[in-house]
């Protein structure tokens, strides 16, 4: 399809709020008409396609080894110390490097799980103009949308569960032994932020790396994703 076809295509999905085109444009046994569906069966089928990945996000970090064994959202050492690791390592504090780093990948793995009563209930409460604005965005809107939504809430509902993870491993004492010998060694102030609030942060960086990565998949493969309402929305963005 010609650029200016899937220009004029796009117009006309957006122009019919959030989707009403969009169920039309794309099916796998009959095509339909633009007005064949609904406002309210279009935002339906997005909502299932954000239910669907933030779900997953959820289901593949929220399982041992979840964080530690992905390298996509692993959380390495803070990054003073990631810096220096090799000159840690040589002064005999390897072990309590790879302690550390497995401390806080089973913080995060704790804490994920609590996301998604949060990512689900933004999903209920988007608008019309939520899918609207989504459909029309890029294709990164999905997670855009869930960050502008949960990143502060959740970022509160983390921090005390990843403390308290922390503590039942000692992952504070790991981390202040290991940044001590840090700061003798010059790698790191004594300002540095917490190890709780990094692994707070990492959690969420990594939540939101993983939704990005099930909205791709859906984008790329509509069919795939097994409803043949998310199969018609976004295969009509194709």
């Amino acid at each position: 399809m010609k650029t200016t076809e899937k220009m004029i295509r796009r117009r006309q999905v957006i122009g019919l709020v959030g989707g009403t085109a969009l169920f039309g444009l794309f099916s796998p046994v009959h095509a339909l008409s633009l007005d064949d569906l609904s406002n309210k069966d279009a935002t339906a089928g997005l909502k299932a396609a954000l239910d669907k990945g933030s779900v997953a996000a959820v289901a593949k970090l929220g399982v041992e080894n979840g964080f530690l064994n992905n390298d996509k959202v692993k959380i390495p050492l803070p990054g003073p110390l990631q810096k220096g690791e090799r000159l840690l390592r040589t002064m005999g504090m390897g072990k309590q490097a790879d302690e550390l780093v497995v401390a806080m990948n089973r913080a995060a793995e704790t804490a994920v799980v609590e996301a998604k009563p949060l990512l689900v209930n933004a999903v209920k409460s988007m608008s019309v103009t939520d899918a609207k604005n989504i459909l029309s965005g890029g294709d990164d809107s999905v997670t855009a949308f869930f960050k502008e939504r949960t990143a502060e809430p959740l970022s509160v509902k983390f921090l005390p569960i990843v403390k308290k993870a922390t503590e039942k491993v000692g992952l504070a004492q790991k981390y202040n032994a290991l940044a001590g010998q840090g700061m003798k060694l010059g790698l790191i102030k004594g300002d540095s932020a917490s190890v709780e609030q990094y692994v707070t942060q990492k959690t969420l960086d990594g939540l939101y790396l993983m939704i990005a990565d099930e909205e791709r998949a859906i984008r790329q493969d509509p069919v795939g994703a097994g409803s043949a309402i998310i199969g018609k929305v976004f295969g009509a963005l194709k």
